[in-house]
């Protein structure tokens, strides 16, 4: 349930809670903390499994948009952190295609 990053980025289970906790609390766990206009879009390491569902790989990473007109949106994936990338930078293509001006149909 509690994983920490190793040296590369990559999650390792974690079962003892006070090593997780003590590794959490000085970790950097942002992958990705972007701006496109007035919407921040921030990717993480959770830390914690977030898939709720016996047997399944586990959620440990999330990508949240603040502000602007995808505010509160949220994706979350299992796997590694180049899976989590990717993820932002999908999130981050969802912002720009939103702050779009719509094309004028006079």
């Amino acid at each position: 349930m509690y994983y920490t990053l190793d040296e590369k980025g990559n999650p390792v289970a974690e079962p003892d809670i006070i090593k997780w906790s003590q590794w959490a609390e000085k970790a950097e766990r942002h992958i990705g903390n972007d701006v496109i206009g007035n919407s921040v879009i921030s990717t993480i390491f959770l830390g914690l499994d977030h898939s709720f569902t016996k047997g399944a790989a586990p959620v440990l990473w999330e990508t949240m948009v603040f502000g602007g007109s995808l505010d509160q949106y949220q994706d979350r994936c299992a796997g590694s952190r180049e899976q989590a990338e990717a993820m932002h930078i999908r999130t981050i293509e969802k912002v720009k295609k939103a702050t779009q001006p719509s094309p004028s149909l006079l």
